[in-house]
């Protein structure tokens, strides 16, 4: 019983994966004259029952809405890491939805500079409502 009382309360989730749009992130002066694709996966913590009971989209993330937003922050002005894109889309989720208590962003980065054989990079991030 014990065991259970610490453990933290399952929470609903709304997942939306590989949103991609072209961005101009990056060090480097090709990645921002050139541009590459982006791509964003996101998971949003929320109770779900009050949209569903009442069968309500203004009781949740309208995922329709919020992708091309997402689309729009990777398109919009650019940065050099991509650890500051993926803190301006967590920061846009929270301030934009009140019903989101947490938001998992991650941020791929297939075409990175890398001189070797890879598959991907990804940057994954965890923020809460303070």
């Amino acid at each position: 019983m014990a065991l259970e009382a610490s453990l933290p309360a399952q929470r609903d989730r709304i997942r939306l994966s590989g949103l991609s749009a072209t961005g101009y992130h990056g060090v480097f002066d090709h990645e921002r004259r050139e541009g590459q694709q982006f791509v964003v996966d996101l998971v949003l913590y929320t109770d779900l029952r009050p949209a569903a009971a009442a069968d309500d989209l203004t009781l949740t993330a309208h995922y329709g809405e919020l992708a091309e937003q997402v689309c729009g922050i990777i398109e919009g002005d650019p940065v050099n890491l991509i650890e500051t894109l993926a803190e301006r889309i967590a920061a846009h989720v929270l301030a934009a939805f009140a019903v989101i208590e947490a938001v998992d962003v991650t941020v791929h980065k297939p075409q990175a500079p890398i001189t070797v054989p890879f598959g991907d990079v990804e940057i994954l991030i965890h923020r809460e409502r303070a």
